[in-house]
């Protein structure tokens, strides 16, 4: 785990991939314990990254900020999430995916579905190609995005839904890779103490297909 930046109020860090953001009824390594050691005080999450994926995470380190900070992740506008995925086959450069998804908590698999009912939200993301490779198995892109909704799985289930499953997500039709290939490369706001602009980012581990491209 590596910090990248902390004061009295936030922490920033990189979440490792297969480590729990929070904490579950199961007991199970999370990073809210992993801080809470570390920073020697409660330590609260304020937005969350699937277990498998790795990233760019920040959290708060008292009460007060962990208010002012949940009303400023729940604006996907001021909250601003950009991410880095190698993906399956070759997409359009650019485009923008809008979709309803109904995740279904038993299962833990979100759906893309046709129309609004119960339990059903609205998706949109925007993506940008900035490399493709092919080789002798297969066409991989890496593609970054940005986040305009909040939903479980939602970049893989996008994606996956058009044909570009994310390198490595058996779950969503991945053909092979044994780690999901998504990394939250970036994450911007204005800090809600002095208003001044906050911008963190790292890259994805050089290993198995990042290698590729990083």
């Amino acid at each position: 785990m590596d910090i990248l930046y902390q004061d009295k109020n936030l922490i920033f860090v990189v979440k490792p991939s297969g480590v729990l953001s929070q904490k579950d009824e199961k007991g199970r390594a999370n990073m809210v314990d992993e801080l809470s050691v570390l920073c020697k005080c409660e330590v609260y999450p304020v937005h969350r990254l699937d277990m498998e994926v790795g990233g760019v995470m920040v959290y708060a380190k008292n009460a007060e900020a962990a208010a002012k900070m949940s009303v400023i992740t729940a604006s996907h506008e001021n909250f601003k999430k950009e991410y880095l995925a190698v993906v399956e086959g070759f997409p359009k450069e650019s485009g923008t995916f809008e979709d309803l998804l109904y995740h279904d908590k038993i299962k833990n698999k979100t759906y893309v579905v046709k129309r609004e009912r119960k339990g059903v939200k609205k998706a949109k993301l925007e993506y940008r190609v900035v490399g493709q490779i092919t080789t002798d198995e297969r066409e991989i892109s890496l593609v970054k995005v940005r986040l305009y909704t909040g939903r479980t799985h939602q970049i893989r289930v996008q994606f996956a839904s058009r044909g570009f499953p994310i390198v490595g997500d058996r779950r969503y039709g991945a053909s092979s890779g044994k780690n999901i290939h998504l990394f939250s490369h970036k994450i911007e706001f204005l800090s809600p103490f002095d208003k001044k602009g906050m911008s963190f980012s790292a890259e994805p581990p050089k290993e198995n297909e990042w290698a590729k491209f990083i």
